[in-house]
């Protein structure tokens, strides 16, 4: 991402700011606006102490030389995205080796679903309190925070501590109580479970993420704000390493048990890793006389938080749904779901990694009333995030059986659980897009300052397509109807979110990145299509996925410029110009 919003914002904290002394050759008093003859276009001169020569009597006003402006906005964000890209993929990476370590162990099992019951409670805790709920809020509180640092010093240090005591005395009793009311919750989850106390006491073990996982994602809305970006990417390699050294060292001992201590473990590490960096950046030295009473930032108030903890849950809620329907089913039905979901999901987590880093800006521009900033922004993310989630939705639906055998098949996890967890997997990456803008759309609804609550009815209404057409599927398809009712649900809510979105918050332009995913979505199925039809013809299935790797995208890019997708167009641009500049 190369593009900026109009008007860059000056409180963004971009490491290393422009000197004052530093201006573009062409606007140096006294030399050529082109500078064709003497400078070269992209050249960035240092000029110390230039002295401006003085105006004679009556002559014209010397032009001003304009305002230097702080290093591009979008290489900084480039590279941001870079780097999120980077530990994005590490934590994906071991996330997998987790779930190869937990197939291998425990296979497609009782033990295994008894786990993934308890697993709830995380992944729950992680929407709520990292990716969703505790971003959506403290992010714009911590960017207004730093832009009023000109006239208040001390005003992020004001909103800690207004914020973080609070939130965690509440985490805490939250965490107590989910720990004494496990054999409620696992009842609640799964009443037709069969071993209920294994599954309670892997949700006592996990329940301690509440109270971590929202530490962790108050650190990580901090550091976004102030645009550090490679803490927060990083958490997730962190977790998956703290379950994966947890799990291998005492699945002897404590069986699956020690997969939810694991969970327990990670979590932890997940503070640690962004601790230094918060601290350094808040410095909360805490003075020896008594501090005045802080009060809650209108951002961070009832009315604020409400319609995002409502948002929150109910997209977390799709979650509980499968898990309720599935514990009905064979032993083994909600380990298909969860491994077909990890897996189909990397795509989405990938591309929300442009909305991640974005999303301060567009707080920011919201909050200095630049809609148009706003504007463009948004819709370049949309556009960006779509190309990249349709392309792993086209490799997922070419290459399914391959992924999962390679991955998983090994172990207790036999070629019948390969079959199952594939098909599974093909249906929901039909959802990932709807996903993808669910993520990206949600963000700039909670950019304002005013509350809004018609993302949580959006996602309500989704929850309940979910519910209703899971119900009435499952008796017929299994976890295939369930994964298809995931689908259908999630994409309802996108659909809603991107039509609100421009005559509530920020004017998109609707039509326009309709049709830009449209042709996207025509060129992710003719790459489905012909990654479908070469899979088979390879035994091996790392060969048929490596070459699979090749050709999906080849095709992708070939039909995206057929249709004249923008987005592939624009890359592909992009590309040759890096390319012959040497960039």
């Amino acid at each position: 991402m190369t593009d900026a919003p109009a008007h860059p914002t000056r409180a963004l904290d971009e490491p290393g700011p422009a000197p004052r002394n530093t201006v573009p050759g062409g606007d140096v008093p006294g030399r050529s606006p082109q500078g064709a003859e003497r400078n070269d276009p992209e050249e960035t001169t240092r000029y110390p102490n230039v002295r401006r020569p003085r105006r004679r009597h009556g002559a014209a006003p010397t032009p001003q030389p304009r305002e230097p402006h702080p290093p591009k906005l979008g290489r900084f964000l480039a590279r941001a995205a870079a780097v999120t890209a980077g530990l994005t993929a590490a934590g994906a990476l071991l996330g997998l080796v987790r779930d190869q370590a937990i197939a291998h162990l425990f296979g497609a099992s009782v033990d295994s679903d008894a786990f993934l019951i308890a697993w709830t409670l995380p992944e729950m805790a992680s929407t709520l309190l990292i990716e969703d709920a505790m971003a959506l809020l403290l992010v714009p509180a911590f960017s207004h925070a730093i832009a009023r640092r000109a006239a208040q010093r001390d005003a992020v240090r004001t909103l800690v501590r207004a914020t973080l005591p609070r939130l965690f005395a509440l985490l805490s009793c939250a965490a107590g109580a989910l720990i004494l009311g496990a054999p409620w919750i696992v009842k609640v989850l799964a009443p037709g479970f069969s071993n209920p106390q294994l599954a309670t006491d892997c949700t006592r073990l996990t329940a301690v993420t509440v109270l971590t996982f929202g530490i962790t994602g108050y650190f990580s809305a901090a550091l976004r704000a102030h645009g550090r970006f490679w803490q927060p990417a990083g958490v997730y390699a962190a977790y998956n390493l703290g379950i994966i050294v947890t799990m291998l060292t005492l699945h002897s001992l404590w069986g699956v048990r020690a997969a939810a201590a694991g969970v327990a473990a990670g979590s932890l590490l997940m503070i640690l890793t962004q601790l230094p960096t918060f601290l350094h950046l808040v410095k909360p030295h805490w003075p020896r006389h008594k501090h005045p009473r802080t009060t809650i930032p209108p951002l961070l108030g009832t009315a604020v938080l409400a319609p995002v903890v409502l948002f929150a849950v109910s997209r977390q809620a799709q979650v509980l749904v499968e898990r309720f329907l599935a514990s009905s089913l064979p032993g083994g039905a909600i380990s298909h779901l969860n491994y077909a979901q990890k897996v189909a999901q990397m795509p989405m987590v990938l591309s929300l990694m442009i909305c991640t880093v974005t999303y301060p800006v567009v707080a920011r521009a919201m909050a200095e009333g630049d809609q148009q900033g706003a504007r463009r922004r948004v819709e370049r993310d949309l556009a960006l995030a779509g190309m990249v989630v349709l392309l792993g939705t086209a490799l997922i639906l070419g290459y399914a059986p391959q992924i999962i055998e390679v991955l998983f098949e090994r172990g207790a996890f036999d070629a019948q659980d390969t079959a199952t967890t594939a098909t599974v997997m093909r249906v929901y990456a039909v959802g990932l897009l709807g996903h993808c803008l669910v993520g990206a759309l949600s963000r700039p609804f909670f950019s304002t300052s005013r509350p809004t609550w018609y993302p949580a009815a959006a996602m309500a209404a989704g929850l309940v397509v979910t519910t209703a057409t899971g119900a009435a599927a499952v008796g017929s398809f299994g976890v295939h109807g369930i994964a298809a009712a995931n689908a259908v649900g999630i994409s309802t809510t996108a659909l809603l979110l991107l039509t609100g979105l421009g005559s509530r918050v920020v004017p998109v332009r609707v039509r326009a990145i309709t049709a830009s995913l449209g042709r996207l979505t025509l060129a992710a199925a003719a790459a489905a299509t012909a990654g479908a039809a070469a899979a088979p013809t390879m035994s091996d299935p790392l060969l048929s996925l490596t070459v699979g790797c090749v050709l999906v995208p080849t095709v992708f890019v070939l039909c995206g410029l057929a249709v004249r997708a923008p987005e592939v167009v624009h890359l592909l641009a992009q590309t040759r110009q890096r390319f012959h500049h040497g960039h």
